[in-house]
């Protein structure tokens, strides 16, 4: 009986423990907004940048000159040829890295720098580098460069396991910066001519700014490893190179609170003319949608472009459709990209402020991972990214509020099923 009654009481213990890490792993920021943020000044306002900067984030730094990249064709040949000119330092974070074409080219070049003597620190998400080969691994560290994984299977980790880095940062020689929503696998390849080449947005940064990015960087680097990287190697006085003012959001579960939901939500609630949304995985909670609504109901006119039937996640197409409808009979404009996936994340306000990067219009995004945005002030370049997003919202196919009404009851039953796990999705 005494035998039993241990067990009994081990067993419980062990499933309450279990219990205790499983709901770690799906609680959000200890502080979240809860409220909606109403229209009190336009984005142009000197009132929005100085709390953008000063409430929020970084401070917001001008000088800075930003290439648009699209698709792998662009992309992958200006983030390589951006590695092998490094005469000091690399630094690299990202989600996806997979084995294939691409990451044998990018290992070779980070493996081959490393043994030039550049300091190279490669920082890979556990989760999202578990299609990469070991034996990749192995070589960039036989070159002598620094990789780590963020939050591997370890009995420290199990409470943040979910918590995942989902940021995509490359910044050479602390003076060049690249960011966006571009992992390493083949199917970011070519010029999404196709199914299997997904179409994407990345950006290369000169000036002020890329100390920013390397400091994001370091946040999780630092958390990794213990190591701070500081001097000139990593953080060189950064002259002017454009007119383009800049910051890096970041956003951290760890850190306790619900800044990038509300940098998204402070920056919606400024609109006042115009709101194009490029979401990747869009599954907005209530105050997203909410705002969305609000900007729509008080004149701004609302477009928000989604991946269709290319989407890699079938779940994430159930969950996310659900809340569509109060969008659609406010007026909002709703397109399912045709060609490929599109995997782009951008946010373009009044031709005013661009924000481009790895976060997502979901929970996941917004409490659960590691994500980082580059806002971009600029009329020029918020044009040129309203060209772009025009290009690919004609790709798409317009989705109705009659459409949405009578999809199919399986959909609605799925829909349902999902919401428990939206923040997973």
């Amino acid at each position: 009986m005494k035998h039993k009654r241990i067990w009994v009481v081990t067993a419980a213990v062990i499933i309450t423990a279990f219990g205790v890490v499983i709901a770690l792993n799906f609680a959000g920021p200890a502080r979240q907004v809860e409220r909606r943020i109403g229209h009190r000044y336009p984005l142009d306002s000197p009132q929005f940048t100085r709390e953008m900067g000063v409430l929020l984030g970084p401070g917001i730094l001008g000088g800075n000159s930003v290439e648009a990249l699209q698709n792998g064709d662009e992309i992958f040949p200006a983030m390589l040829a951006a590695i092998d000119s490094a005469e000091t330092t690399i630094t690299f974070e990202t989600y996806i890295y997979w084995s294939g074409e691409i990451g044998d080219r990018f290992s070779r070049a980070l493996a081959r720098k490393a043994r030039e003597g550049v300091a190279v620190k490669v920082l890979l998400d556990w989760v999202g580098s578990a299609k990469m080969d070991g034996a990749i691994l192995d070589s960039l560290r036989a070159s002598g460069a620094s990789v780590e994984q963020y939050r591997p299977l370890a009995w420290y980790t199990l409470s943040r396991l979910n918590n995942r880095t989902h940021r995509k940062l490359l910044v050479v020689d602390g003076r060049v910066g690249f960011t966006g929503g571009v992992g390493i696998a083949d199917v970011w390849t070519g010029d999404a001519q196709d199914p299997e080449h997904w179409r994407d947005i990345h950006f290369r940064v000169e000036g002020p700014v890329v100390g920013q990015l390397q400091a994001a960087f370091m946040d999780n680097w630092i958390e990794t490893t213990g190591e701070v990287l500081n001097g000139p190697d990593y953080f060189p006085p950064l002259e002017s190179t454009g007119g383009v003012p800049a910051q890096m959001f970041t956003s951290s579960p760890a850190g306790g609170s619900d800044s990038m939901r509300l940098m998204y939500l402070m920056a919606i609630a400024a609109a006042e003319r115009t709101l194009d949304l490029n979401a990747a995985y869009f599954v907005p909670d209530q105050l997203i949608l909410g705002a969305l609504v609000a900007a729509q109901e008080r004149g701004v006119r609302v477009r928000i472009l989604v991946p269709g039937e290319h989407l890699d996640s079938e779940l994430v197409a159930l969950s996310s459709k659900r809340s569509w409808g109060p969008l659609l009979q406010a007026g909002v404009a709703i397109a399912e990209y045709e060609p490929t996936m599109i995997h782009t994340k951008m946010l373009i306000i009044d031709g005013e402020m661009v924000s481009v990067g790895s976060t997502n219009f979901d929970i996941r995004s917004f409490e659960l991972n590691d994500e980082a945005s580059l806002n971009l002030y600029d009329r020029d370049f918020a044009q040129a990214m309203t060209e772009v997003f025009e290009a690919d919202f004609a790709q798409g196919r317009a989705y109705t509020y009659a459409m949405w009404e009578n999809r199919p009851w399986g959909e609605k039953f799925a829909e349902t099923v999902l919401i428990p796990i939206k923040s997973q999705l």
